[in-house]
């Protein structure tokens, strides 16, 4: 399962030249030279991708101070790449996934091809412009009639294989087998139940299999918070910790589930933000592709307090730095 970087690699082959970056951004820089990790990147806003992603990692780790580094390119700004440069520096919160299992749990093959089929709907639907979706089940339902019907399909085999899909999301070897179990699981009926095997997943060591838990408890939570009564929750703790993951796709999909459990704000969970994850989150609500500061953003203003009215206002005019510095006054 490729991520975004390589996927942008594929495409770049094919027009035999590397995508533009329109923009970089960092993360987990705090005491490191940030002159020096630019120094060390080697590119800019305008040039191609780096060719060799370990390389320029290489480069990076070799400042004073920086343990690991990472680069993720995500799609897309104005056509272009932009670029996330990852730091964890010596001492930092660090994030740890579980050693691979090495078992042979393997899913029904009519669970496999469905998925395919499913990504490759997807695929269809979002060059169609077609890829808004509806999380008020507690699972995915996109609009697509297509890629819809095959998630409906899921259900089914959600609860008719529960059993097994637990059995590969903690015992696979193979990482592709628990990525379609982390995602499949999600649309079982049994949502309480499924969010516990799903915050199990969120350790585990490949991003896909995390992507799609933190996907599916996302899901999870917009349902308990529709429906209270049902009284399935999801516990907070380990979403918080992977904003400071040195993957960025950890800290972008955490950051977007905790908006809906924080949508109450609860002052116990927004203390635990605070505490744990406040300047993981101020890096995440500077960055300049608005769609992807915006989920960090709105949890920086809880913290701070921020009204939700205003903190639209001060969204709508630019003006993120005046409720990152209320959100820092109150540490």
């Amino acid at each position: 399962m490729r991520s975004v970087f390589v996927l942008f690699c594929a495409l770049s082959a094919a027009r035999a030249q590397a995508p533009v970056i329109r923009t970089i951004d960092f993360y987990g820089i705090r005491k490191a030279s940030a002159a020096g990790i630019r120094q060390a990147l080697g590119v800019n806003e305008g040039d191609a991708l780096p060719r060799s992603k370990a390389d320029v990692e290489q480069r990076i780790e070799n400042v004073r101070g920086v343990v690991r580094a990472r680069l993720e390119a995500a799609c897309c700004e104005d056509g272009g790449a932009i670029l996330y440069v990852g730091i964890e520096e010596t001492g930092a919160p660090h994030f740890d996934y579980r050693a691979p299992p090495a078992g042979d749990a393997a899913l029904p093959e009519a669970v496999v091809k469905a998925y395919h089929a499913f990504l490759a709907a997807v695929q269809r639907a979002a060059r169609a412009g077609n890829s808004g979706e509806d999380l008020s089940r507690g699972h995915s339902l996109m609009a697509d009639p297509g890629v819809r019907a095959l998630q409906e399909r899921f259900a089914g085999m959600a609860n008719e294989h529960l059993a097994k899909l637990r059995a590969v999301l903690r015992e696979s070897a193979d990482e592709q087998q628990r990525g379609i179990a982390a995602y499949v699981i999600g649309y079982a009926a049994s949502k309480d139940q499924v969010a516990a095997d799903l915050l199990y997943a969120l350790q585990d060591p490949d991003d896909t299999v995390r992507a799609n838990a933190l996907r599916a408890l996302a899901a999870i939570a917009v349902f308990a918070l529709k429906h209270p009564e049902a009284g399935v929750r999801v516990q907070p703790a380990w979403l918080i910790e992977m904003l400071n993951s040195l993957i960025w796709t950890d800290r972008n999909n955490a950051a977007v589930a905790l908006v809906t459990l924080t949508e109450t704000r609860d002052p116990d969970l927004l203390a635990q933000l605070r505490q744990r994850a406040l300047p993981a989150l101020v890096d995440m609500a500077r960055w300049k592709h608005l769609a992807h500061a915006l989920p960090a953003y709105i949890l920086v203003g809880r913290i701070a307090a921020v009204p939700e009215k205003q903190l639209q206002a001060a969204w709508s005019s630019n003006n993120r730095e005046t409720v990152i510095r209320q959100a820092l006054a109150k540490r």
